[in-house]
């Protein structure tokens, strides 16, 4: 079966055809771990769950990567503002490995509350940095660098295509990219492999390079790890739409200048999650994370139902209302399902004609640029069909689960139910036992009573807090 998807790079939707024959590289932009994701992170790591049980739904192989960035990511992806890792390490007065080991923890849990399957390749920038030194002095041999201020540069003159992903004219692109003038730059967007001599003269991220000691800037760290994991000719690679015009753009330039040939095949982007007011962002410290969804009584899987009933590469708007209204959906679907397995009678049996009629409509639906939408209403056609009996419609439900992850066919679970599962309570005491090292006795409190209301009693001892339901 065809499985076709819009190609950012060709501005069309194209059929994927595999490097590999069966086999689909596949690699994604992973969160830099300075602080909690965001729901609108999250948005778009769900889109890559998606597109990756998908594909492997209609039978390809799928080996997918993802990079942990814990070091070298500026404020801005053009080599200006603060460094997010530092940032991180200020405000909560940690080191910045103990920032990165502990957001990159809360990240990972938050994918398992989400459904969302880990990658093949989990890979930490900070324990590649040999491979980018490697990656960066082959670009130095091919003459597409130059150091200035001790900094080593990739020269955007000398790669033609530099513009090709976001279909802008440079002007366009140094526009869009709030580029800071750095005046030891040839040209404004040229950027940074590795620095030797930056503003921040305390840097504790550091390491030995042919260049002087330093580190690496944040774009190199996708094309080092991915070439090392997935070869340097990948089938997919998928990000938000805030990383075409720079972070993508600078990683084709780098990669295709050292291997000499096309990189990514094909380049999937997801969407803002925006609020009425604008797109989510850290920046400005009113972000939503999935502990605080929890709190308000929602479910993460009702946050991942929410996401699958737009279209990946749409804005999807969200407010506390429409996410009530999906919760309400999300419920009503599962109590049809609930009355189904009910009913379900052992000696059915599975009709052969039945189940594969089903399952080419679902692949179809999904195979067309994920269109999920669709797919639900294939879901919701096999729960009306009086012509298939309810071990059949079991087994489709479960089937077609294997894409929408949520859970479908567990009735008492802590989704059906919305109380709170052993992940996330844990989450909430380890952040109140630093609330309470920290003397932040206001938000100890607080995390107490918020389990409390959700029938949590938690037991302080000297071998730490226990907790139990009431």
């Amino acid at each position: 079966m065809k499985f076709s998807v819009y190609n950012t790079l060709t501005g069309k939707k194209e059929e994927i055809i595999p490097v590999e024959e069966g086999k689909v590289r596949l690699y994604t932009c992973g969160p830099t771990v300075y602080n909690y994701a965001h729901i609108g992170n999250l948005r778009t790591y769900i889109f890559e769950d998606v597109l990756k049980k998908s594909l492997e739904y209609i039978g390809f192989e799928v080996k997918h990567a993802m990079n942990i960035t814990d070091v070298g990511h500026l404020e801005s992806d053009s080599d200006s503002g603060e460094d997010k890792m530092a940032l991180g390490a200020s405000r909560e007065k940690k080191t910045v490995w103990e920032i990165a080991r502990f957001y990159e923890e809360a990240f990972l849990k938050d994918c398992e509350l989400l459904n969302i399957k880990r990658p093949y390749v989990v890979c930490r920038a900070t324990e590649h940095i040999e491979d980018m030194i490697k990656f960066i002095q082959l670009l130095e041999q091919k003459g597409f660098t130059y150091i200035a201020n001790g900094n080593v540069y990739f020269s955007i003159e000398k790669f033609p295509d530099y513009t090709k992903l976001a279909n802008l004219s440079i002007d366009e692109l140094k526009a869009g990219s709030r580029v800071e003038v750095d005046p030891h730059k040839k040209n404004p967007m040229d950027f940074v492999l590795w620095f030797t001599n930056s503003k921040f003269s305390n840097q504790i991220m550091q390491w030995e390079s042919p260049w002087g000691k330093g580190f690496p800037g944040w774009h190199i760290e996708c094309s080092a790890m991915s070439m090392k994991y997935l070869g340097d000719r990948i089938d997919i690679h998928c990000g938000g739409v805030d990383h075409i015009p720079v972070h993508h753009t600078n990683e084709i330039a780098q990669s295709e200048s050292a291997v000499g040939h096309k990189w990514v095949n094909y380049w999937m982007h997801g969407e803002f999650l925006v609020f009425d007011n604008g797109k989510m962002s850290k920046s400005n410290g009113g972000f939503l994370t999935v502990s605080k969804l929890i709190e308000k009584g929602f479910s993460p899987l009702d946050y991942r139902y929410f996401c699958l009933q737009s279209k990946y590469k749409k804005q999807l708007v969200f407010s506390f209302e429409s996410l009530k209204e999906a919760q309400k959906s999300f419920s009503r679907l599962k109590s049809k399902i609930k009355g189904i397995l009910e009913s379900k009678n052992a000696e059915d049996m599975l009709n052969e004609d039945n189940i594969k009629s089903y399952q080419a409509k679902f692949a179809e639906q999904i195979s067309d640029d994920l269109n999920i939408a669709n797919a639900f209403t294939i879901l919701s056609e096999v729960i009306k069909d009086e012509a298939l009996n309810n071990s059949e419609k079991v087994y489709l439900i479960e089937d077609f689960d294997r894409v929408f992850s949520l859970n479908l066919t567990e009735i008492n679970n802590a989704n059906e139910n919305l109380s709170v599962d052993d992940t996330y309570i844990n989450n909430l005491i380890q952040e109140r036992n630093q609330a309470r090292k920290e003397k932040n006795w206001a938000r100890a409190d607080e995390i107490r009573n918020i389990l409390l209301d959700q029938n949590i009693e938690l037991i302080d001892s000297k071998e730490g807090t226990a907790w139990k339901g009431k």
